[in-house]
């Protein structure tokens, strides 16, 4: 049964990952399976949220952003049913939705804290909406902001804290209110079954990440930066983006948690259709 990790421990290990050169990585588990093999494999952090859950039910991730469950329920039964009694010394961060004004925000960290969670990540997060519907949010008291208190709040109660960003501006706002680590969001994945046909490129996505870890560097010197989604797909593709924009490593999702999946079961199933001719 996994034990709740303290904020400054978990910076420790961090920035002892990065002193010594190598990459941080963190990733998504929709399933005591995923974290189990992640908690034996080395990965720095494991990120539950409601997008993990309907990845390993077989649908598109973005079904984690749209009404059709509770995602603060959904986190908090994946982590006490599913990850925490497989995960040993992993530390196990949950996504929290924000903007839901039937719970009281303080009762939920609260109760992330006692299902043993180290830290809180604002997923799902209005951060990806745009144009008059994001307008609209944000006008009602449904925006950002409440994302960036939500952070604070979590800090507070000494959970690591990664807010999800998507510009420069989010970057900065994060910082300057304490954040830990800033992820720089590349939008839904690539690749496999159910991953987005077409993504930004990935020199698009290199510029896009520069300019936000500028602002987040700019804010504080010491930030943590992750990247994630969009075009990288691969450790290949994580790595030449680390290269090029400085950052610590990356939080994979689909790429980590569903399209190694998918790739291993073909492989598997057409060894065992083609038999001892194969």
């Amino acid at each position: 049964m996994n034990r709740r990790v303290a904020r400054e421990e978990i910076l420790r290990r961090l920035r002892g990952e990065i002193a010594a050169g190598r990459q941080i990585v963190a990733t998504g588990a929709g399933s005591g399976l995923v974290a189990r093999v992640a908690d034996r494999s080395g990965v720095d952090l494991i990120v539950v949220y409601s997008s993990g859950k309907f990845r390993q039910d077989g649908l598109a991730s973005i079904v984690g952003a749209l009404p059709v469950a509770n995602a603060n329920d959904v986190m908090l039964e994946l982590g006490r049913e599913r990850i925490f009694p497989v995960v040993r010394d992993t530390p196990v961060i949950g996504g929290i939705y924000t903007h839901d004004p039937t719970r009281d925000l303080d009762d939920l960290l609260d109760q992330m804290i006692a299902t043993g969670y180290s830290g809180v990540i604002n997923f799902p997060t209005v951060g990806r909406i745009d144009g008059g519907y994001r307008a609209d949010l944000e006008s009602l008291g449904f925006g950002f902001a409440q994302e960036v208190e939500m952070l604070r709040r979590a800090a507070a109660r000494d959970l690591l804290t990664l807010a999800y960003v998507y510009t420069p501006h989010e970057a900065a706002q994060m910082v300057q209110a304490g954040v830990d680590v800033v992820v720089a969001h590349g939008g839904v994945t690539g690749g496999g079954d159910i991953g987005l046909a077409r993504t930004n490129s990935l020199d698009a996505t290199v510029e896009t990440f520069n300019a936000i870890f500028e602002a987040a560097r700019a804010a504080r010197d010491d930030v943590v930066v992750l990247t994630h989604g969009g075009p990288i797909i691969t450790p290949q593709d994580a790595a030449e983006v680390a290269a090029r924009t400085g950052a610590h490593g990356f939080v994979g999702a689909s790429s980590t948690e569903r399209i190694p999946i998918e790739n291993a079961l073909k492989a598997v199933y057409a060894a065992f259709k083609a038999g001892p001719n194969g």
